[in-house]
């Protein structure tokens, strides 16, 4: 059974007690910029219409969410477990410090996407960026997976200015040949082989399932894989090294 709440007049703190207030998912409709709806959750599919505010799915564990529109800043910050679809394009910060689940976005992503992301052990976060991203994505990147496939992104750049700044973990996967993207010393920006692209492939597919998009196409074009060129990107920086 699904359950309607109608956001227009409530804020985020009634959402979410509405939301955990009994079992089954949720039609959240009208929304408008309530943050932090579906923080810690976990066992239920939220399907949101309208605009979510900052922090949609802080610390989430297990839930899914679904967004019909846009999302604004720090979407899945500290993401344990589970699945954030948005529909239209995300603000800054998505999955900052995300250590596990996954966030498809079809549009656009803005600054510092994945800023903090790690894994641990069998925990391993995945983010598909359908668009651009903004400046400083993959900063400080410990680990995880984030995908950036600049469909329909226009006249802008795939990614913006300083990627992968501090990066000493994960791995990103930009698809262009990033001939005009200029990375930091502390990484390696190599020309993706079938196999690297090939692992990342289940998360491709799920992407154009959500967003009925055709895989052979975004696969039949060059990839670059950025990974850390060392597990201590400021060792430069101290005294006798």
């Amino acid at each position: 059974m699904i359950r309607r709440i109608n956001a227009s007049k409530i804020g985020h703190k009634e959402i979410n007690e509405r939301i955990r207030s009994d079992s089954g998912d949720v039609l959240l409709e009208g929304c408008l910029g309530q943050g932090f709806i579906g923080a810690g959750m976990n066992g239920l599919h939220i399907d949101i219409h309208g605009v979510p505010g900052n922090t949609l799915g802080g610390y989430l564990n297990g839930a899914q969410i679904t967004v019909h529109g846009n999302a604004q800043d720090n979407v899945g910050d500290t993401m344990n477990d589970g699945k954030i679809v948005v529909h239209g394009n995300i603000g800054d910060a998505p999955g900052y410090a995300m250590r596990g689940g996954e966030i498809y976005v079809r549009g656009n992503a803005g600054y510092r996407a994945g800023i903090h992301m790690k894994e641990y052990r069998d925990k391993c976060p995945v983010m598909v960026i359908g668009g651009n991203a903004g400046s400083f994505l993959g900063e400080y990147q410990a680990g995880g997976i984030i995908i950036v496939l600049g469909l329909e992104k226009g006249d802008a750049p795939i990614v913006g200015n300083f990627p992968c700044t501090g990066m000493h973990g994960g791995k990103v996967f930009i698809r262009s040949d990033c001939a005009d993207i200029e990375f930091s010393d502390t990484v390696h920006a190599l020309p993706a082989t079938a196999e690297d692209v090939k692992g990342i492939e289940p998360f491709l597919k799920e992407y154009c399932e959500l967003f009925a998009c055709d895989l052979g196409h975004i696969e039949n074009s060059p990839f670059t894989i950025v990974v850390p060129n060392s597990k201590n990107p400021y060792q430069q920086m101290y005294v006798g090294n």
